[in-house]
């Protein structure tokens, strides 16, 4: 998810509406000793004799009488008939709009915690913005205490993390407090952390489980900086890394997969296990074409037949290195078979399609398929497995 909001769609008042926006959290079970009513929201699926009292408010499927009194009570929209047990929303009652912040039945929510950016990607899904946007982290701490502690894991993305610099910090204190148990993915560009003190007050934290996925887009410091439109990027980008594992903090190392990466990616890869044998992780990602990307998709798009060499050749050399690695948002049928060991299913639930094709697919269960906005441009080389 690459914004705190899956979606926002509009509620009709059925009674009188509170003046400002609040965050709460779903609840459909009256028998819940764990409920705290005064942070949630009543989820009525079939009509009721009466309301029970002391909700936060309620979230009707069709309209209803209601009982004198009861305040912030509304028909949902059919496109948030989705809403759930345990889920965390924003209600803005005077723009009848309701926000999902956290959904508890997905196994991939990420929060927007900022929009600004030192960098400018090529192909950068969610442009950045020159604006203060401190709220994003208010409200994401107030959610926390409402989001299931058995969440598996939660992401951090924006912007760039790393310039809410002691707000960063405080917002991981507050996440480990909450959710104990839930791995932590943050994407940041790494620039933030060639403060070496920023590495080590992220470091003090003691994170259970946390991972910070950094780009790193060629060996080549002047290839790297036109990729992100920053000028001295991966000399910075380089030091954060250092700084973040001097603190023995984990890092992925991440590359988007595009015309302006793939044709180095084995010497990418060499550096790697030369220079940065110590990173955790390195993910290798297929184009997402949204944002700053569509918008490049003549200066970006390579089909992914295209490349099947140079990627064999890096993975090759990163796995032979010892070094974990995964390729994400590739079909199966994109990859020679040799790399479908490291093909892994991740796009998010709530933004990831299949085209016709993949209905008669033997694997298409193994498969992560395409993003909502990759049916725009595809490969030739998609078809159905038939074993």
């Amino acid at each position: 998810m690459p914004a705190l909001e899956l979606a926002a769609s509009g509620l009709k008042p059925l009674s009188e509406r509170s003046k400002e926006p609040f965050i709460c959290r779903i609840r459909e079970r009256l028998d819940d000793a764990a409920s705290v009513r005064e942070k949630e929201v009543l989820l009525v699926r079939r009509p009721m004799e009466s309301l029970p009292p002391g909700f936060r408010g309620y979230l009707l499927l069709e309209e209803a009488p209601v009982e004198p009194g009861l305040e912030d009570v509304y028909v949902l929209a059919p496109s948030l008939h989705y809403l759930a047990e345990g889920d965390v929303v924003r209600i803005h009652p005077e723009r009848g709009a309701l926000a999902t912040l956290y959904r508890r039945a997905s196994p991939s929510n990420s929060f927007l915690v900022t929009e600004r950016c030192d960098n400018n990607c090529l192909m950068c899904s969610q442009p950045p913005r020159k604006q203060e946007d401190s709220w994003l982290v208010d409200e994401l701490m107030e959610a926390l205490p409402l989001i299931s502690p058995e969440t598996r894991e939660v992401g951090i993305t924006g912007g760039e993390p790393s310039l809410l610099k002691g707000r960063l910090v405080e917002l991981l204190e507050r996440m480990k407090q909450h959710l104990p148990r839930t791995a932590v993915h943050i994407l940041t560009n790494g620039r933030g952390f060639a403060n070496a003190e920023l590495a080590r007050a992220v470091a003090k934290v003691q994170h259970p489980d946390l991972m910070l996925g950094v780009p790193l887009y060629s060996d080549l410091p002047e290839e790297h900086d036109y990729v992100v439109q920053a000028l001295g990027a991966f000399d910075e980008t380089l030091r954060g890394i250092l700084h973040l594992k001097r603190a023995r903090v984990r890092v992925e190392l991440r590359c988007v997969v595009h015309a302006q990466t793939y044709a180095r990616l084995p010497q990418l890869a060499e550096f790697i296990t030369r220079n940065l044998l110590f990173v955790d992780h390195v993910a290798l990602m297929g184009l997402e074409l949204m944002g700053f990307a569509r918008a490049n998709l003549g200066l970006l798009w390579v089909d992914p037949l295209d490349y099947q060499a140079p990627l064999t050749a890096a993975v090759r050399t990163l796995s032979r290195a010892g070094l974990a690695t995964s390729i994400y948002n590739h079909q199966l049928c994109t990859l020679p078979s040799e790399l479908h060991p490291f093909a892994r299913k991740s796009i998010s639930d709530w933004k990831n399609l299949y085209a016709e094709d993949c209905e008669r697919c033997t694997r298409r269960e193994d498969c992560g398929g395409f993003f909502a906005s990759g049916l725009v441009k595809r490969s030739r080389g998609i078809r159905p497995f038939q074993e």
